[in-house]
Formats: structure tokens, C-alpha cells, sequence
């Protein structure tokens, strides 16, 4: 199965959203709330280059935040990447 991380913040939709989405595959994640530690929202700024949350990466590759999520589910590409080795 897939590592994948997700930096969220409290009662964010769509962090809700991109969840729930990997809940529905099965998909374990680790989760970073970034909302009041400042280091690790420097960290997911570093990373994925973006500000907004959600932040998803899959084996290290950003993905992107919830829209590209379910953009991968509905073009039928994400199963394949969860199902890579992390």
C-alpha cells in the first residue's frame, strides 16, 4: 500500500472531502494539522509549494489538494497509485 500524507487543518471541507475519499479506497494516511504549528505548515509550504490545505502526497509525489484528488479518482488513475509501494 501507498504512504500517503496529508497536511489539513480543523473543520476545513475540503480537507474533509479528500479524507473521505481516501477512507472510501481503503487508504491508510498519516495526517499533519498545520493549523497551529507554524514549522509544519512551513514544511507543507516547502513541499507542495502551495499554502492551501489540503496538501496530499503519495509515495512523496505531491498530488496536490483535494480537487486533484478526485480528479485522479474520476480519470480511474488513482487506484494504480495507491496500490504502488511506499
Amino acid at each position: 500500500m501507498a504512504r500517503i500524507e496529508i497536511y489539513t487543518t480543523p473543520f476545513c471541507g475540503y480537507c474533509a472531502r479528500a479524507k473521505s475519499l481516501l477512507e472510501d479506497k481503503g487508504a491508510t494516511y498519516e495526517e499533519t494539522d498545520v493549523m497551529m504549528d507554524d514549522k509544519k505548515r512551513t514544511e507543507m509550504r516547502e513541499r507542495a509549494k502551495r499554502s492551501t490545505v489540503p496538501q496530499i502526497f503519495i509515495n512523496g509525489q505531491h498530488i496536490g489538494g483535494s480537487d486533484e484528488l478526485a480528479a485522479l479518482e474520476q480519470a480511474g488513475k488513482l487506484d494504480a497509485l495507491l496500490a504502488q509501494p511506499g
